[in-house]
């Protein structure tokens, strides 16, 4: 059975390797996630070098998906951990002193206020602003004390800090992906639409098409979502430092709440972090963790990610496996998305037409039982559009562009194909329901949704749908 949820793994040491990054995808991986808060430019260019190689191997067509490391506050290196202890105060400087810890956010004194709050280490250790003398030095007391190690992560829930969205090592890692034939870019630690916008204008100004997938993580970012969302190519709801920078009772309903505004809005959606983490040293997931898998397949995300499970993880491939095996029971059950599809309203602007048919096909697919709901674009708009209406059909998408076929493997519910043969609607039509017969998608009498843009060669927006059988 072909999956419509996707899974993303991230890569690291454990699957770096040719030959892992083969098995992985063979299990099931469809995006590749270079994480550049952790990896050269050298070894990230043999990994991206390596997908390609085994895509044209196994025709198949993984994505990869840059991520940028974003405005990250950091601790300084220690020789040794740091005892925090309950109630003790400590300095923190921008600057290396003897007896303070250094903080990499040059600002930090500037824009902290007496009583902030300074979360270390994922929230493990809690800490209040005492003073500060808005300079380069800021006095603390513990709140919630233990082990600081070396170049752990600070969050300032409270704080509206003043970093760019791009940070120089942001701007150096984007030359460098934006020199790759690489899909897609995520951008971390998103407040506004603006900083969505200022990433796409330096893509657009180089008239490259990377897609932009805006990571959910900071208080500021849940206030404008909407606009985001707009502005965005896709979205990560980053469950890390999201559960860091707001209470982490309130994660779930955001979550929730962002899926829900990604499918109306049309714009794939990915739920990230955590979600096999105790497989990272064990062989098997808790059933708390399938739940929040199997959850998230439930709610109609477009994929689903592994981060240090695969990357550093002691069991990468069994986690693949896993993730692919409660995605499958999920979506052969009756709780699946497209069970409760509910008909959105189609939204008057120029996508009109396209966006009538799509959501049409997707009751005349239901209605008749059609096994399929076959597309043929040329921008990837109509594919995307048509997954958004989560229909009961799978959705095979035709095209002559490699890099189209790469990025719908992020989006829910698409199978894409190579296909550049077809001169008129009808032939196009006719070929692709025999390639997918040929190809034992599809059989004999199958019933089968066709969307198309007429006449053909004008490549233009979906204005035609058609109902038939397989012969």
């Amino acid at each position: 059975m072909i999956r419509k949820t996707k899974i993303i793994a991230t890569i690291g040491p454990a699957t770096s390797s040719k030959e892992m990054l083969k098995k992985i995808i063979q299990r099931g991986v469809n995006v590749c996630r270079l994480n550049f808060s952790h990896l050269e430019h050298d070894v990230a260019k043999e990994i991206i070098s390596n997908i390609k190689e085994i895509n044209q191997e196994l025709h198949m067509h993984t994505a990869i998906l840059a991520d940028l490391q974003g405005p990250k506050i950091r601790v300084g290196i220690f020789e040794k951990p740091i005892k925090l202890k309950k109630g003790e105060e400590v300095i923190f400087s921008t600057k290396r002193k003897k007896n303070t810890i250094y903080i990499s956010y040059i600002n930090f004194a500037k824009d902290v206020s007496e009583k902030d709050k300074v979360l270390l280490d994922d929230g493990k250790l809690a800490l209040e602003v005492i003073s500060t003398n808005k300079k380069d030095t800021v006095v603390l007391k513990v709140i919630f004390g233990g082990l600081l190690q070396s170049k752990k992560g600070v969050n300032l829930p409270n704080t509206k800090i003043s970093l760019p969205c791009l940070t120089k090592k942001d701007k150096e890692d984007l030359a460098f992906v934006l020199s790759e034939k690489i899909e897609w870019v995520g951008l971390s630690f998103v407040r506004s639409a603006n900083d969505v916008k200022i990433l796409k204008r330096i893509i657009d100004k180089q008239k490259l098409h990377h897609k932009v997938i805006a990571k959910i993580e900071k208080p500021e970012a849940i206030n404008d979502i909407d606009a985001i969302i707009e502005a965005a190519d896709a979205i990560m709801v980053a469950r890390g430092d999201l559960g860091v920078e707001v209470p982490s009772h309130k994660v779930p309903v955001y979550q929730k709440m962002i899926v829900e505004k990604c499918i109306t809005q049309g714009k794939p959606v990915i739920i990230a972090t955590q979600m096999l983490e105790s497989m990272t040293e064990n062989p098997t997931a808790t059933r708390a963790e399938v739940n929040d898998v199997a959850n998230s397949v439930i709610d109609g995300a477009d994929a689903v990610m592994l981060s240090g499970e695969t990357s550093i993880g002691s069991h990468p491939l069994k986690v693949v496996d896993t993730m692919r095996k409660i995605i499958r029971d999920v979506e052969k059950s009756d709780h699946n998305i497209s069970k409760n599809r509910i008909n959105k309203a189609v939204i008057n602007d120029e996508r009109l037409l396209t966006n009538a048919i799509c959501s049409h096909a997707c009751d005349i697919a239901k209605s008749t039982g059609a096994k399929a709901i076959i597309t043929v674009t040329y921008s990837g708009f109509n594919t995307i559009k048509m997954s958004s209406y989560r229909p009961s059909a799978f959705i095979y998408a035709f095209t002559n562009n490699h890099t189209i076929l790469n990025t719908l493997s992020l989006v829910w519910g698409v199978r894409g194909f190579y296909y550049d043969r077809g001169t008129t609607t009808d032939q196009t039509i006719k070929e692709t329901k025999e390639i997918l017969r040929d190809g034992n998608f599809l059989k004999k009498g199958d019933l089968v949704v066709n969307l198309a843009s007429m006449p053909a060669q004008e490549k233009g927006m979906t204005n035609m749908m058609k109902l038939s059988k397989v012969k």
